[in-house]
């Protein structure tokens, strides 16, 4: 089935723009560059792809990391940039930079909980100053004719869940919908996800969507989401890295109640070997074997390969070695399983302990 062969799923809408389908990739340090994205479209079901989150001066000072990480190419589409950053100046300026570079949309992060993101007074930190993160918020709306978005938390802790708050607060300012991690920065990824704690942010703003996040490995966990916080749309990051068939399962559960198996063994290597060939295109092989092991390593635990050939791909130094790596994985075949056959469902390990020393 190609991807004009899908079944239509309901769209949603960022202001003027339409997303094709309510089911959207997260934005995810190191995972959500180009070459991913483009496997994300191919497989089909993806209603908007979020880049790594990028740095408003970075942007600014046109480093060529944040270069890298908003590129883009046709079938890209469409497609936000998240930026972040705790100076509305700079905010404002990356906003207007973005806009001319032809972006879709802007995601503003105010969820990541990371300790070098918070100490300078950005991601999840931007949740303890109301005044000044609503003041940053209608800076960036208020600088372009893009839809803009914020991706936040719950709160900073269990005794400061502001999202409520900020939600209605940024609707009035222009914002077009936000997205909520269920949780507080205070929790890292420990716990589970309070569904509850979503549905309170849908109930307080008065008609933008509220797109729901974490946990969701799978169409089960969608459909939870769904019934239990009322939310529009679903933003999957992690369980997209497992499972980037997840997408389209979700469109085909929608409009049809079934869903067909993410890929076997061998639609996985052919996928894996696709997304090397993207990155290498994107910044030549010697980088993109370095770049791709953190990616590389997901696959093959997925596609249960034994754990020394694993390590063969991730030490490889080269084009011919990462090639005899992948001619004995194909050659070896899974662990548990067949080829062909579905294969157990994998979850991505999150950074434990606590958040302050990640």
């Amino acid at each position: 089935m190609s991807i004009s062969e899908l079944p239509k799923a309901s769209t949603l809408k960022y202001g003027d723009l339409v997303l094709p389908s309510r089911y959207l990739l997260s934005p995810l340090a190191g995972f959500t560059n180009l070459p991913f994205r483009r496997i994300c479209r191919e497989i089909g079901g993806v209603g908007l792809c979020t880049t790594d989150l990028v740095s408003a001066r970075g942007l600014l000072e046109k480093s060529a990391k944040s270069l890298q990480l908003i590129q883009t190419c046709e079938v890209d589409s469409p497609y936000s940039v998240q930026i972040f950053g705790p100076n509305p100046d700079e905010m404002h300026d990356a906003a207007q930079f973005l806009e001319e570079f032809g972006v879709d949309s802007i995601d503003i992060n105010m969820g990541c909980p990371v300790d070098r993101i918070t100490k300078g007074g950005a991601g999840s930190a931007m949740m303890c100053s109301t005044d000044q993160t609503i003041g940053l918020v209608q800076r960036v709306v208020e600088a372009v004719k893009l839809p803009v978005t914020v991706k936040m938390r719950l709160g900073w802790d269990s005794k400061q869940l502001t999202a409520p708050r900020f939600a209605r607060e940024f609707e009035q300012v222009g914002v077009v919908a936000v997205a909520i991690h269920g949780r507080t920065r205070e929790q890292g990824f420990s716990g589970v996800v309070d569904l509850d704690g979503i549905r309170q942010v849908v109930e307080a703003v008065e008609s933008i969507p509220v797109i729901g996040n974490g946990d969701i490995r799978n169409v089960a966990d969608a459909e939870r989401m769904f019934q239990e916080t009322g939310c529009q749309g679903i933003s999957i990051g992690r369980g997209a890295l497992a499972n980037p068939w997840i997408f389209r399962q979700l469109c085909e559960w929608e409009t049809t109640g079934q869903f067909q198996p993410p890929g076997n063994f061998d639609d996985r290597l052919e996928l894996m070997l696709r997304q090397f060939g993207y990155l290498e295109e994107m910044v030549g092989p010697e980088r993109a074997i370095l770049m791709f092991r953190k990616m590389g390593h997901w696959y093959l635990k997925g596609m249960r390969v034994r754990k020394a050939l694993r390590h063969q791909f991730q030490t490889a130094r080269s084009q011919a070695e990462i090639h005899q790596a992948v001619e004995e994985i194909r050659r070896d075949g899974p662990v548990f399983g067949t080829r062909t056959g579905v294969l157990p469902e994998m979850n991505i390990q999150v950074p434990s302990g606590p958040v302050e020393r990640w």
